[in-house]
């Protein structure tokens, strides 16, 4: 995907008498931060859950037992209603996300059929998801509602929804002419999603399990 540059700041840059040294600070660290983005690469693990944001190898702490089963409970209803409906695929923590400069393990993210028909096996990247799902938590709001939110906004990443799990409440955010609107912010009635066709999911049901496995005998 096309990413727009803010062409704005370019000519700010370009009008300094110092442009022709901050472009050359500017290259060298970023050849410095792609090193770091290879040597992270070659070094991230299956056993761990670890992001690569701004230059910085970001991993990630045991969630709580909220977080879990928030983030659980969607996916068992997302997953299945794709599955029972061949709408795609739809990923769970470990599926690492690589944008332009950051790459990122999303709690949940969706492909649609068209993209995840590409996918090939032992595939270890993957591309701007159609869907996102953030749940938060103290360590990692800051990021959810700042860096990944820009970031899946500028490649976009067509609906991004933010869970928390303690509150109990969903915030769905949608792609108008690349930029991200609120359409939802609730704690009961319905979720719809424009990015999987159909599918409505009970907010009551991404925190009570009883109500997620009631949703699913349903699909």
């Amino acid at each position: 995907m096309e990413i727009k540059v803010n062409t704005a700041l370019v000519d700010q840059i370009l009008e300094l008498p110092e442009a022709p040294i901050l472009i050359d600070q500017l290259n060298k660290a970023w050849k410095k931060e792609q090193a770091l983005r290879l040597n992270f690469y070659n070094e991230i693990s299956e056993m761990c859950k670890s992001e690569f944001i701004n230059g910085a190898v970001i991993v990630h702490s045991p969630v709580v037992i909220e977080h879990n089963e928030a983030n659980g409970n969607l996916y068992k209803m997302i997953d299945t209603y794709v599955v029972e409906h061949n709408l795609g695929f739809v990923g769970i923590e470990k599926i690492l996300i690589k944008l332009t400069r950051n790459d990122y393990e999303p709690d949940l993210c969706y492909f649609k059929k068209d993209k995840a028909q590409q996918f090939k096996a032992g595939q270890k990247f993957f591309p701007a998801p159609d869907l996102i799902v953030e749940v938060l938590s103290k360590g990692t709001e800051k990021r959810d509602r700042g860096v990944k939110y820009k970031d899946y906004e500028k490649h976009g990443v067509e609906e991004y929804w933010i869970v928390d799990p303690f509150n109990k409440t969903i915030e769905q955010y949608c792609l108008n002419k690349g930029t991200y609107e609120l359409i939802l912010k609730a704690d009961d009635g319905l979720i719809k999603t424009g990015v999987i066709k159909n599918l409505q999911i009970p907010i009551e049901a991404i925190f009570n399990k009883k109500s997620t496995n009631t949703f699913v005998k349903k699909i």
